[in-house]
């Protein structure tokens, strides 16, 4: 590598300085004589060649990462990966790395949510509290405080003008989304509430704890209208169907159960996880397709018609169902440990994993395949949400920080 002049002259002085300053005096003056340097070297050279060795580790760090990152890329693009100008939204999936981490709360994150209308998502907390963000700009706007122990769920009514919460400290709280401000608090379960959600019509919400129960509330009153028994657990999760008419529970007793909620029937009990089941999810029409091709690759000839629900357990499993006949269609593997969110893309190709492996999975569903995995964030990861319009998902853990990934 060739040097100019005044560089040359710059690295000797430099050289001499680092050898003066360290006490290597014989090897200083045999230097200086031989490189024809002054005595004396200017003030400015102190400390230059350890600056200069740094910032080039610093680069190399840097170069280092670049390089992944274009790996990454070469990798999609000779497989096929289509680029995000070619390929349809509903075929869009997050791509490393995350455009945002974002932390400020300070325990573990229990639930990220997206809201249903504006540019933001929520964020609830072991340290009791909920945090408001601007996913786009990646930009914390206001904390949500009420709760006196871990927040574990919050949900949106369909117009994003209500929240509701449910805690550790037994209470469901109902928040004016509008102004920020806690307009109902509802008492009545024995035990740490541990999931929540919004009735369609927005009249109504279910939440279900660690006492095996599941309660109705309603939101006018504040009233417990209605209390579904049956599990023999802890109930992990509560999940309502789009049309309101089936509620779907997960627990520690291993099960899944789903229910009639105008008669709080068990129209279903699912076993066949192995361990306690951590989540449930919904599969929205755009799925059906690509499931009932997976159920038929697997065996059976049958046309599905659902309605489908994915669980996943901290067997390490996910498991889809078929409600209307109460068996399991197909199981995916490929987590290293418990499965803790789960989320079905809008466009109805892929599912979405959290899991306590770190990772983000995204699975297809045709193929009942594992599609990609983001190492996503350095511990467990407990939540995960999907914009349903915006090209955008996001993670929780209890490394305490939220992640926003673009899609593409």
């Amino acid at each position: 590598m060739l040097l100019s002049e005044r560089q040359k002259e710059d690295l000797n002085k430099a050289i001499a300085d680092y050898l003066s300053s360290n006490g290597y005096m014989n090897a200083f003056e045999h230097f200086q004589k031989e490189s024809g340097l002054p005595s004396e070297i200017e003030k400015k050279y102190g400390g230059l060649l350890e600056k200069k060795w740094t910032s080039v580790i610093r680069l190399q760090k840097k170069v280092m990462e670049l390089e992944a990152k274009l790996a990454e890329a070469e990798k999609e693009f000779n497989i096929g990966a289509p680029s995000r100008d070619k390929r349809s939204p509903s075929e869009w999936i997050p791509r490393p790395p995350e455009r945002y981490a974002l932390s400020g709360h300070r325990s573990p994150i229990t639930k990220v949510l997206f809201h249903p209308v504006f540019s933001v998502m929520v964020t609830a907390s072991e340290d009791a509290t909920i945090k408001i963000w601007d996913f786009e700009a990646g930009d914390y706007e206001r904390t949500l405080k009420g709760h006196t122990d871990s927040v574990q769920d919050v949900a949106f009514d369909h117009t994003g003008k209500f929240l509701v919460s449910c805690s550790a400290d037994m209470a469901v709280k109902l928040w004016d989304f509008q102004a920020y401000e806690c307009i109902k608090t509802l008492h009545g379960h024995d035990h740490n509430v541990s999931s929540v959600a919004f009735m369609p019509s927005g009249d109504f919400i279910v939440s279900c704890s660690r006492d095996k129960t599941i309660k109705m509330w309603e939101v006018a009153t504040g009233y417990c209208v209605k209390t579904y028994t049956g599990h023999r657990e802890w109930v992990r999760m509560i999940r309502v169907y789009h049309d309101g008419s089936l509620l779907a529970s997960c627990s520690n007793d291993q099960t899944v159960r789903v229910w009639v909620v105008a008669t709080k029937e068990c129209k279903a009990e699912l076993r066949e996880h192995k361990h306690v089941v951590e989540c449930i999810a919904w599969a929205p029409e755009s799925a059906q397709p690509a499931i009932s091709e997976a159920a038929e690759t697997g065996g059976g000839k049958q046309k599905r018609t659902g309605p489908f629900l994915i669980s996943g357990s901290r067997d390490k499993t996910i498991k889809m169902w078929d409600i209307s006949v109460g068996i399991c269609l197909f199981s995916m593997e490929g987590h290293d440990n418990w499965v803790r969110g789960l989320v079905v893309h809008p466009g109805g190709k892929f599912i979405l994993s959290a899991s306590d492996d770190k990772t983000l999975r995204i699975w297809d569903i045709k193929n009942k395949r594992n599609h990609k995995t983001l190492e996503a964030h350095s511990h467990f990861v407990t939540s995960l949400d999907m914009h349903r319009s915006a090209p955008y998902v996001i993670t929780g853990s209890v490394d305490q920080t939220v992640k926003v990934w673009e899609c593409r």
